[in-house]
């Protein structure tokens, strides 16, 4: 036996939107025996698999096409007016689980359109909830990851310039900044998430702490691999995994302290499945 003395962080899981969309599907299928969900409800492939065994039904927006007189749940991460309008037209009932902190950006960035702003979204491409707010943009708006991305010569003037929810809160002041030094004149709103954005800190002060660390997120989540390298640039002995069979007992030694974090994606059931794998080394 190691004899490994072994922490979960009690900042990590799940962030209240997704606990907020877990919750509803619940209790949907505590009543019904199943409920149609569009794209995972959350970027955690264990998480997904414990729900679909309750009768969770992830579907895609094509298959969404196809859909008539049935209910679907819309997850944190929010959907564009498109989906709104296919489900009238199918007779879908929505059940809309969409983040608060997501629907008052898409309320935001909705008025910069109607007001004939140059919006520019600090994101992920392709991201569910950058689609989302393309939608609100009829698709005009630019998104973008890096300023390198931009070509700062053919810019407006002036922008009007958002972020989506879950990115770093100061690689977007650095970005404003730099756009400002280039003679643009920038609308700025602050829309990241503190209780996500935080968590860049607070893994940097908890990764300290330990001898090891053993992050755990789904492989889809851009919070766990963000989240991670806050962790592995701390403490170089971080290991990430999905699941508990991915533990290797050579990652440690005896009598050493192991500190659990995760994404905001990461269900905490999972982190403690990982503790009591630990305690058997």
């Amino acid at each position: 036996m190691l004899n490994l003395k072994v922490d979960i962080d009690k900042h990590s899981g799940f962030c209240f939107g997704v606990v907020y969309a877990i919750e509803m599907a619940e209790a949907i299928l505590e009543e019904e025996d199943y409920l149609f969900c569009l794209g995972d409800i959350v970027h955690n492939d264990e998480e997904v698999n414990r729900l679909e065994k309750k009768g969770l039904k992830i579907i895609t927006h094509e298959k969404l096409k196809d859909l008539q007189n049935e209910k679907v749940l819309i997850r944190a991460h929010g959907e564009p007016p498109s989906t709104y309008k296919l489900a009238l037209n199918n007779n879908l009932t929505l059940i809309d689980a969409s983040c608060p902190v997501v629907l008052k950006l898409q309320n935001r960035v909705k008025n910069s359109f109607d007001k004939a702003e140059k919006i520019y979204i600090y994101g992920k491409p392709g991201h569910a909830e950058i689609e989302g707010l393309l939608g609100q943009t009829s698709n005009e708006a630019v998104v973008f990851q890096d300023v390198d991305e931009l070509d700062i010569s053919t810019l407006p003037k002036s922008i009007t310039l958002y972020s989506q929810t879950t990115k770093s809160t100061d690689k977007f002041y650095e970005i404003q900044k730099m756009l400002q030094e280039s003679g643009i004149q920038v609308n700025f709103n602050d829309t990241i998430c503190r209780q996500v954005s935080n968590r860049d800190k607070e893994l940097r002060e908890y990764s300290k702490k330990f001898d090891q660390i053993v992050f755990v997120s789904g492989t889809k989540s851009s919070n766990g691999k963000v989240l991670y390298q806050v962790c592995k640039n701390t403490n170089p002995n971080t290991h990430f995994i999905s699941n508990i069979n991915q533990l290797d007992s050579n990652w440690f030694a005896e009598n050493q302290s192991v500190g659990i974090c995760g994404a905001t994606s990461t269900p905490m059931w999972l982190m403690e499945n990982v503790r009591e794998k630990l305690l058997t080394f």
